[in-house]
């Protein structure tokens, strides 16, 4: 179920009402129900490969527990197996087999080919896959008691709001929300509804609107100019931010209606000074995730150096394989591995003398900030290009396309070709521009302070006015044709 369709629209004040009208002893069951009809209904018969990797690790938790020694590494590593198996047949399956049918080909060895499989990947699998595995590793590290409620169990796994986009929680989290008793409370369901109206707003009425021009551009970039390309990378950047946090901001706010607290995925990435802070303020549970359970398991920067940077390169290109079973998003994970691995080479060199810093007060800070930008923003070509061919081709149009924008500020036109106007008419290219101004001056005034709370202390007609606007804005502004969030492929 989408969070921008209608069926939503019904779904979230029922579950709602209900969970505050039944005793405090049926809800867990209520949500149970609740979270496996919002899944089902996108494809039904995959609710059983969830309740298969439930069972796993329910009992491989109590295992851990109760047992010592080599026995409890055992149930981990069967635990984390049984998970990664799941997550590898339905997602990287036919992508091993097609590279291992091209390699053959390629070598001219006349074998049967490995067959391919018509499956669809289960949505929202690698999120709550690593949700499981993190309830495992923590009661395996003596941090989470084995939750010993089944019921409660598969609601830490399957609770809806953060159920097939995260954020991916941790059970020292979410377990003991389920077991307390949450009562109605008039500023979480007031501040709930606006984070979820925010959410909404990135995702409808930015996101998906950025999407009609992004997705015929990228579809078929060598129908485009290198200014298009251009443009269309850039609206893309900010596409995927508003698409992924606003699921985000929607799943909160959901969550904090009821009473439940979940953890925060993004903060400003694009107001990071390098690549290092963004991925502290960008899809922050998954960042942490492998923090925790990966780079610091491998031994973090407690090693040698050769050996630290192979760990900082390995964990992002595991993380970009994590994002999708295709090349490009090996390369993407690469790619921010080796900026990473660059900035502290740099760093150590001092590359930069402190003479050619300069004087202005918080130009460094934006230059720092404008590079970043940059260098997220070229990684974004190989995300979001649906192969690795379409990605070369567009970057290979870069320098056409700074050569075009270099004209355009100097004599005020820019060229489109006839292919580029049936998609960047004017007022479209204009009015994704004024929404990506608006969303970055909203986050210059979150970086000072909350919003939420400085409308709140506004007088009744100013926060009602505010939020007529909103509503008016996703109503008139909205792309309600229920386009799926990005993450979902994930």
């Amino acid at each position: 179920m989408l969070f921008n369709s209608f069926e939503f629209l019904v779904f979230f004040p029922i579950v709602t009402i209900i969970y505050f009208l039944l005793p405090f002893k049926y809800r867990w069951l209520h949500l149970l129900i609740a979270s496996c009809i919002f899944y089902m209904a996108f494809v039904p018969v995959y609710i059983f490969v969830l309740f298969f990797t439930i069972i796993i690790d329910y009992i491989a938790g109590i295992m851990i527990e109760n047992s010592s020694g080599t026995r409890r590494k055992m149930f981990l590593v069967m635990s984390i197996i049984g998970n990664i198996s799941v997550l590898a047949f339905f997602k990287y399956f036919n992508f091993f087999s097609s590279n291992i049918n091209s390699l053959l080909l390629a070598l001219h060895i006349s074998v049967h080919t490995v067959p391919l499989l018509a499956i669809i990947l289960p949505i929202g699998l690698s999120f709550h896959t690593f949700q499981a595995m993190s309830y495992t590793i923590e009661v395996y590290r003596g941090n989470q008691k084995a939750e010993r409620h089944f019921g409660i169990y598969s609601l830490y796994v399957m609770f809806y709001p953060q159920l097939v986009a995260g954020p991916i929680e941790r059970p020292q989290n979410m377990l003991h929300q389920f077991h307390e008793e949450h009562t109605f409370s008039f500023k979480n369901a007031s501040d709930g509804l606006k984070l979820m109206m925010w959410g909404l707003f990135k995702k409808v009425v930015i996101a998906d609107r950025l999407a009609m021009l992004t997705d015929p551009v990228f579809n078929h970039p060598h129908d485009y100019t290198a200014i298009t390309l251009l443009i269309a990378t850039f609206f893309f950047t900010f596409q995927i931010f508003c698409d992924f946090s606003g699921y985000s901001d929607i799943a909160l706010g959901t969550a904090q209606f009821m009473g439940f607290k979940l953890m925060v995925n993004f903060n400003r990435p694009y107001h990071a000074k390098d690549v290092s802070e963004f991925w502290k303020r960008w899809h922050i549970s998954l960042s942490t995730w492998f923090r925790d359970y990966l780079y610091i398991s491998l031994g973090g920067n407690r090693v040698t150096v050769p050996r630290w940077y192979f760990n900082l390169f390995f964990v992002f290109l595991i993380s970009g394989f994590w994002h999708g079973a295709n090349w490009t998003f090996l390369a993407w994970g690469a790619l921010h591995g080796f900026y990473l691995i660059s900035a502290i080479v740099l760093e150590k060199i001092n590359i930069i003398p402190t003479s050619f810093k300069l004087k202005f007060p918080g130009a460094n800070s934006l230059i720092q900030l404008i590079c970043t930008f940059g260098l997220v923003m070229f990684s974004w070509i190989f995300f979001r290009a649906n192969n690795m061919h379409d990605a070369f081709f567009i970057i290979g149009k870069i320098p056409v396309a700074l050569k075009d924008v270099i004209h355009f500020l100097k004599n005020h036109q820019m060229w489109f070709g006839k292919r580029d106007l049936t998609v960047f008419d004017e007022a479209s290219v204009f009015l994704c521009f004024a929404l990506i101004v608006f969303l970055e001056v909203i986050h210059c005034v979150q970086s000072k302070r909350s919003i939420i709370n400085m409308i709140a202390e506004k007088p009744v007609y100013v926060r009602w006015a505010v939020y007529y606007a909103a509503i008016l804005f996703i109503l008139f502004l909205g792309v309600f044709d229920r386009h799926q969030f990005i993450y979902f492929q994930f």
